[in-house]
């Protein structure tokens, strides 16, 4: 130990002065304080004036900081929002986007239900409903028009039974496998159906073009008239389609022979029912037995 040495361990004189400028800061603001609580009590105007003095002082650089601090905050803060509402319009861009998939998709499943209902409604009241199916394809490129479902035999399909959609008259079975069939639609210039129009009973027939459209021409009268919108249904003739059901519709005013649209389109078809012929198919003729 070095006799002489007064010095303390971690207390220098610098922090000596910062001790005792504190103890002098905090003694003369109690003071000031003190002060301007007493002038505040017994002289107010003098107090306002002091502080409205004092305001005009630091009201200029407050509004400098302010300012500065505003300028310094605004380009993070402009960053942040670019950065936000493009992450936001990201998101909302993509929820649109399945919302619109999924609409889609729904409004599929609502036409889907709407056609499987009418297709269910119609079998209910329907005595000679054989079976439901699937219409799996359809020619529309060729002159010869035919549909394939895929029922056969194995569901009771039998050549010449009718087959109608949701909305009208198909076609007829004329060939079957164990599980598909083919249907000669309305519209092949081998199909020819009996028919009547739904205002007055007037008979005509509705033959296939083979392009998309029907002729519907009148069977005993000349000179008869047709009517854009005119209605055709099934007359029961023949007794393969039961009568009233829906076959077509007269495209434009005419004589005799006019262009009609079937009422119900293959291009448009998912399911069909097949039913009995109105009146039932003759038995095969059992060939002779030899003796």
């Amino acid at each position: 130990m070095v006799v002489g040495d007064d010095r303390r361990t971690g207390f220098s004189r610098r922090r000596q002065y910062r001790v005792l400028i504190s103890y002098v800061v905090a003694i003369g603001g109690a003071a000031a304080g003190g002060v301007l609580l007493l002038l505040s009590t017994l002289n107010p105007p003098l107090f306002s004036a002091l502080r409205m003095a004092v305001a005009d002082v630091t009201t200029p650089v407050a509004s400098l900081v302010s300012g500065g601090a505003q300028f310094l905050m605004a380009g993070p803060r402009a960053v942040g929002t670019y950065l936000g509402v493009h992450g936001e319009n990201a998101r909302l861009t993509r929820e649109v986007a399945a919302t619109r998939d999924l609409l889609i998709r729904a409004r599929a499943i609502n036409y889907d239900n709407r056609r499987l209902r009418s297709l269910l409604a119609i079998r209910d009241r329907s005595p000679a409903a054989v079976v439901s199916a699937r219409v799996v394809s359809s020619t529309a490129g060729s002159t010869r028009r035919f549909a394939l479902l895929n029922a056969g035999r194995l569901s009771g399909v039998r050549p010449g039974m009718p087959v109608r959609g949701p909305d009208g008259l198909v076609g007829r079975i004329v060939e079957t496998g164990l599980n598909a069939a083919r249907v000669l639609l309305l519209v092949d210039p081998d199909s020819i159906v009996p028919v009547r129009r739904t205002r007055d009973g007037l008979p005509a027939i509705v033959a296939g073009r083979g392009d998309g459209a029907v002729d519907i021409r009148s069977v005993d009268d000349l000179g008869v008239r047709f009517r854009a919108g005119d209605l055709f249904v099934t007359s029961g003739t023949g007794g393969l389609y039961a009568p009233g059901v829906p076959v077509a519709r007269v495209v434009a005013a005419g004589r005799d022979t006019v262009i009609g649209r079937t009422v119900a389109r293959p291009d448009t078809l998912d399911f069909a029912l097949v039913e009995q012929p109105f009146l039932p198919l003759p038995p095969p003729s059992n060939p002779p037995v030899a003796r």
